[in-house]
């Protein structure tokens, strides 16, 4: 079947419970999701309030410290929030992703030279009593690999070792800063070998249709078009351009005339960061408008199922920045409540 773009991006919205709240809980949607990008404590917050009909923020605080959620370095090499099943078997899967970082990284720089198997060796032992702050694990590193600066070991110790950040970071307005520990030690199970096809299952269930090269996109793995070309069970769509969009069987695919009310998303939401081509959901003049040096700008604004403008938040209340269109009165309406509502989230 030949879909068009309008209809793979209300497909996409509605995957992403993007077109409807649903009632489901912050671990189940964040489990649906495949997780939540997270390198920023609010965006996961803001992504969870725009797609559940009620959502409580101290839910995600009551979840890392039971730790059915943990903060985990994963996807394309950032900190994500994932269900504590997706963080033992992630990690596993984008290891690869975390060794390209590790060989190009600035924040790695010389300690990327240092004997893998020692360093390892010592991260193990000095982590064996429990968790430990960055910059003390950093700093215990350069006591014993001298002359290598504690900044990069303490970058390089994220990135070579599944290392969960601990409560309270990521908690709901919580303070501290990031304490490491290793994941499966944290959670008191064993990582778990990855299931590839599984795990690109639940991507098209949350992402699809979608191609090799987004999936890619999104997790950072490569060479995955063989992975999708072997899943018998899949169906092959197109794009307006003829090209093949894997999907799965089961999924629904949306009308291309539903509606896409206003949302408001935070700094950084993996439904705009997870294709290959980013054109789902936005147009390169919105890109432009978002993307800064080092990263997103600012909180952004959706309205008709795509990114238009930006926000921030000022003095607890909701500032709009820049936008690439004027809304429509139904949008601003809606706007209006959508503002309501990530007022009333912050003021929890």
């Amino acid at each position: 079947m030949r879909l068009s773009a309008r209809r793979l991006n209300r497909t996409l919205l509605q995957r992403q419970h993007l077109l409807e709240r649903t009632d489901a809980t912050a671990q189940e949607m964040t489990r649906h999701l495949v997780g939540l990008q997270a390198q920023e404590n609010l965006p996961p917050f803001l992504s969870l309030a725009a797609r559940l009909t009620s959502f409580d923020p101290f839910a995600v605080t009551s979840g890392l410290e039971d730790r059915s959620l943990v903060r985990l370095l994963t996807l394309r090499g950032t900190v994500h929030l994932l269900v504590a099943d997706d963080a033992l078997m992630l990690r596993q899967w984008t290891a690869p992703v975390h060794e390209r970082e590790i060989r190009i990284s600035q924040s790695v720089g010389v300690a990327r030279e240092v004997d893998r198997e020692a360093f390892l060796a010592a991260l193990s032992e000095l982590l064996a009593d429990g968790p430990q702050p960055q910059k003390s694990l950093g700093l215990a590193l350069a006591d014993r690999f001298p002359g290598l600066p504690a900044t990069q070991l303490g970058q390089l110790a994220r990135s070579a070792a599944p290392l969960v950040q601990c409560p309270p970071r990521g908690t709901w307005k919580g303070s501290g800063g990031v304490v490491y520990h290793y994941v499966d030690r944290w959670l008191e199970r064993p990582l778990v070998e990855p299931d590839v096809e599984e795990i690109v299952r639940r991507y098209l269930r949350a992402f699809g249709p979608a191609t090799a090269a987004d999936v890619t996109a999104w997790s950072g793995v490569t060479r995955l078009t063989p992975v999708l070309k072997a899943m018998g069970d899949l169906v092959v769509h197109e794009d307006e351009g003829g090209k093949p969009l894997f999907d799965v069987g089961d999924a629904a695919l949306a009308d291309e005339d539903a509606a896409a009310p206003v949302r408001l998303l935070g700094q950084y939401d993996n439904v705009w960061l997870s294709h290959a081509g980013r054109d789902r959901v936005t147009s390169p003049e919105a890109r432009t408008l978002w993307m800064g040096v080092n990263g997103g700008q600012a909180s952004t604004v959706f309205a008709d199922g795509m990114l238009v403008g930006l926000w921030r938040i000022a003095d607890g209340r909701v500032e709009l920045l820049d936008s690439v269109r004027t809304l429509t009165p139904n949008e601003r309406s809606e706007l209006d409540d959508e503002i309501t509502r990530v007022e009333e989230l912050l003021s929890r």
